[in-house]
């Protein structure tokens, strides 16, 4: 309710003080006013949930549903979505936070657009000529296809694919999934074999379904989820028949979906149906791409950091992809169509954040609630000597390190949870400082700031310890809805409620929190220095056959 009181309130504009009106100022003022009348959904399903924001024009939330959805695990590794599901809780949610917005007086006509953030990676796949599922959705985590992408790496033109598409080979792109599902389900492989197998990420499931499905037939996916599946040429933006040659798929018996601009008036449809029926949909992104857009990270050089379940750290390059020699990722961070050029940006991720917090909340019973974590670790003065390398999985981005286990270096008989809790949040600080020191490797350039968002950035301590670990501000927004905020502001792009990005300099830019570094250069590189030293110490626990393929 709280949200609804404090947005209602926003939608007004504030008064200026008589002094301080000018021509400029009194400008401002009806722009405000007029854009605090003008309203854009958003529509983001993530990993585990999904949601429904309504923002007003100046990046204001002012109503909001969400809802979590079931996660099916069927086999170890293994991790899918029901798409029927997804459909349905993007459903809900548009008419439950679209009923809170009309209770608040508000009418539904000054909706002008919708945008749509999606989970990248996770495979959708239907039968063209119905439009039913023909397999639940592989989500982006899921590891089944650890042992195609080990015969992958082997297969003559391997090495090429880093170049053309920024990404290495991997379980986590769209296109292993796919050689997967035609390899081992029988009705995707007729399906196949017949020409009627339609292909997806969630973006496009969701599009073709909230248009309607097969009756119109919508069948699009924006460039940035389109970079995510390896089908994509990363330097044309289009569909390279080398690269599907490689994973050995036939163009015409596989229905690939339109690659479009992430901002269209057009390209994305319109509702078919609810209390929004008739709305435009004219906004997509990836969710990483749309936190990025979100933080209005529009120049070379700016940056984001995602704290949630895992961490995943966006830096714009500009109008030119930049292939990374130091393991990170080259992929579009938005293309906001008309005369301009898409714009790229290099990855990092890190595989835990969020989740090291659940580990002591659900594993170990440190805390009852992920929020208690930054007031465990603030009942010691420093992490007492204890570094977590949280490599349940191995180490993502920049190490690339398949052999090793989660491991804490340092334990005493002096060591408390607290000193465990500081650990694990300094874990993923650590990683984001060697994500950000490879994109300085391949970019040329040195960041002065980060702005940060996500569940972890909500933590005091947390970001404190960042900054005095990367030595320069950490800049969280007020406001953290970001990927959200996102897929709204390329939806308002292309229905003009914003024209060009010094229009959104205001947006939320309000209660600010920044972070300034509070120790020297010299100590923050000591710990940083402790931290890189226990993860080469890390190295080795599992022998050649158990990593084999952790990272396949």
């Amino acid at each position: 309710m709280a949200i609804q009181e404090i947005s209602a309130k926003s939608a007004e504009p504030q008064p200026v003080p008589k002094e301080q009106v000018t021509d400029d100022s009194q400008e401002q003022l009806l722009d405000e006013e007029k854009l605090g009348k003008v309203f854009i959904g958003s529509i983001d399903q993530g990993t585990t949930s999904t949601r429904f924001i309504i923002f007003d024009g100046m990046g204001e939330p002012v109503a909001q549903h969400q809802i979590e959805f079931t996660q099916h695990y069927p086999q170890s590794g293994w991790h899918e979505h029901d798409p029927y599901e997804l459909v349905s809780s993007v459903e809900t949610c548009i008419e439950k936070a679209t009923g809170i917005f009309e209770d608040m007086n508000y009418d539904i006509s000054d909706i002008k657009a919708i945008g749509i953030t999606n989970q990248r990676e996770t495979t959708v796949v239907w039968d063209t000529n119905t439009g039913e599922p023909l397999y639940n959705a592989i989500a982006w985590p899921d590891t089944r296809t650890k042992g195609l992408v080990r015969e992958l790496k082997n297969r003559e033109g391997a090495d090429e694919l880093l170049g053309l598409t920024g990404l290495p080979l991997s379980t986590y792109p769209a296109s292993v999934k796919l050689v997967w599902l035609i390899d081992h389900v029988e009705e995707v492989r007729k399906a196949y074999e017949e020409g009627r197998l339609s292909f997806g990420t969630v973006d496009t499931w969701i599009l073709y379904n909230l248009n309607g499905g097969k009756e119109r037939d919508i069948h699009v996916t924006d460039c940035t989820n389109a970079s995510r599946t390896m089908f994509m040429n990363l330097h044309t933006v289009q569909y390279d028949d080398k690269l599907l040659d490689f994973f050995k798929l036939d163009r015409k018996k596989l229905n690939l979906p339109k690659i479009v601009p992430s901002s269209s008036p057009d390209a994305f449809g319109s509702l078919a149906r609810g209390i929004l029926k008739g709305v435009r949909i004219a906004g997509c992104l990836g969710d990483q791409s749309s936190a990025l857009v979100g933080q209005q990270g529009f120049t070379p050089g700016s940056a984001k950091n995602t704290y949630g379940t895992g961490c995943f750290l966006l830096y714009n390059v500009g109008e030119k992809p930049v292939i990374s020699k130091h393991g990170l990722l080259a992929t579009i961070a938005y293309d906001f169509g008309g005369k301009r050029k898409p714009v790229y940006a290099l990855e990092g991720s890190i595989a835990v954040a969020g989740s090291g917090v659940k580990f002591l909340m659900n594993n170990m019973g440190f805390i009852t609630h992920s929020h208690k974590i930054s007031d465990l670790a603030a009942s010691v003065e420093d992490n007492g000597g204890c570094v977590f390398v949280t490599a349940f999985s191995g180490l993502f981005a920049p190490y690339w390190i398949d052999d090793a286990k989660g491991t804490i270096f340092g334990i005493t008989q002096f060591t408390e949870q607290g000193h465990i809790a500081r650990a694990t949040l300094e874990a993923t600080c650590f990683q984001t400082k060697a994500i950000l020191d490879a994109m300085e490797l391949d970019s040329g350039h040195k960041l002065n700031m980060l702005a940060v968002d996500g569940g972890m950035s909500n933590s005091n301590l947390c970001m404190q310890t960042q900054a005095n670990i990367i030595g320069i501000p950490v800049d969280r927004p007020a406001m953290r809805e970001t990927t959200a905020l996102g897929a709204a502001i390329a939806a308002g792009f292309a229905v003009d409620v914003w024209k060009e990005f010094d229009e959104l300099k205001e947006i939320n830019q309000k209660d600010r929190m920044v972070f300034e570094p509070n120790v020297s250069q010299e100590e923050g590189a000591k710990m940083f220095k402790k931290w890189d030293r226990a993860v080469q110490m890390c190295r080795g626990w599992l022998d050649a056959d158990e990593a084999n393929g952790e990272f396949s």
